[in-house]
């Protein structure tokens, strides 16, 4: 019997808040605020929802939500591990409930304070002392100073800079495209601010060879999905953003972020992802229109163009050196400002750039956007999506 998920289901509505460096509310609260936008945004009411989806380092739990909301009874929650490698699977998550008949809509949410809160960018101590497994892996490094997610990425960074002869200045061209694409993007924190790479080589250096305009923001805010039916899809005020192809990926020998003892150092799990959207929709990178790629760092940009299919092995630094990654260019990337330049919502506010592309109304909108590539967190377990019309 051949079994698909591809079309079954469909992301209609979106919703945030603002993004900021001082929300001045609850995480929940944030979280209430942006389901209620993304709702309205389909017309549908919380007593519609049935089923809920986040990740396990959200603080907001879903019956409190669900309470808050006054949804009433729920036949779905799910939480989705590693970090910002889980964006892109609460949506696949929340697609499988549908198109099965476990739910009837889902809302995927994440909402947090990682600006005014817990920072994220600062060291953690909690992370080595988790009773778990991934506190047991941090145990091993946090002790000798690979303590903050730069730290652990400059390993990387550096590698593939030795394998392939890139430079900084290449993962330069990445924050300058992202920059240029939120300076348009009125809801982006860097709205109306550019930067050049000029700029990009004078910021100060976090963990060689990452300078600060290589990493993303750390920001307040909150972001929320609905996903209905197809056939039910149709019927709501916007057009859908069909899920085509959703899937998750974990390399050989994985950890979280310090996957530094296999063969290859990079990021092979998002080349799963890749194989697997492929797959389930049978198309490839010359299909795709526009992508927004998890930039929590600049590095990983360039190493997923490369596992996604876009370019082979060392060869994003040139893929990328006439534009190509800009308005116009022959692959848009990250046409909101992605991380580094709208927020940092742990990646769901890519998902939702992704289906405004797919709308037909992102402010900065790629021409015949039929299909939209969205990837999660790298370095980690993570998670990608086609939207398709």
């Amino acid at each position: 019997m051949s079994r698909t998920l591809s079309g079954a289901a469909a992301i209609v509505g979106i919703g945030a808040t603002e993004f900021s460096k001082e929300s001045g509310r609850s995480e929940l609260q944030l979280s209430v605020e942006a389901t209620q936008a993304a709702l309205a945004d389909c017309g549908l009411t919380p007593a519609d929802v049935d089923g809920l989806t986040t990740f396990t380092m959200d603080n907001s739990a879903e019956i409190a939500l669900a309470r808050e909301l006054g949804m009433g009874e729920l036949r779905f929650f799910s939480r989705i591990n590693y970090g910002g490698g889980a964006a892109c699977a609460t949506v696949q998550q929340a697609a499988m409930a549908v198109a099965t008949g476990v739910a009837d809509v889902v809302v995927a949410y994440r909402g947090f304070n990682e600006r005014s809160g817990q920072r994220f960018g600062q060291v953690q101590n909690w992370a080595a002392a988790q009773v778990n497994t991934n506190g047991l892996d941090n145990a091993w490094t946090y002790p000798l100073g690979l303590s903050t997610p730069a730290a652990t990425v400059a390993m990387q960074a550096r590698r593939y800079l030795h394998e392939y002869g890139a430079t900084s200045e290449d993962f330069g061209r990445v924050a300058v495209a992202d920059r240029r694409h939120a300076a348009t993007n009125p809801q982006a924190f860097f709205h109306e601010r550019p930067i050049t790479l000029a700029d990009h080589q004078a910021s100060r250096m976090i963990a060689d060879p990452l300078h600060l305009l290589d990493c993303c923001q750390e920001s307040d805010g909150a972001v929320a999905l609905v996903v209905t039916s197809a056939e039910r899809a149709k019927d709501l005020p916007h057009p859908p953003a069909y899920v085509v192809a959703a899937a998750q990926g974990s390399g050989r020998d994985q950890f979280v972020m310090t996957s530094y003892y296999r063969d290859d150092i990079g990021i092979p799990e998002i080349g799963v992802v890749g194989r697997e959207l492929w797959r389930q929709s049978g198309l490839g990178p010359e299909d795709i229109a526009t992508a927004v790629l998890y930039d929590h760092f600049t590095p990983y940009v360039l190493m997923q163009l490369e596992e996604l299919g876009f370019c082979g092995r060392g060869e994003a630094k040139d893929f990328i050196a006439d534009g190509a990654i800009e308005i116009g260019g022959r692959l848009p990337v990250n046409t909101h400002g992605g991380q580094l330049g709208e927020a940092y919502i742990h990646g769901m506010n890519g998902i939702a750039e992704g289906v405004r592309q797919v709308r037909g109304t992102s402010v900065n909108q790629v021409r015949d956007a039929d299909h939209v590539l969205v990837t999660a967190g790298t370095g980690v377990p993570t998670s990608g999506l086609v939207l398709g019309r």
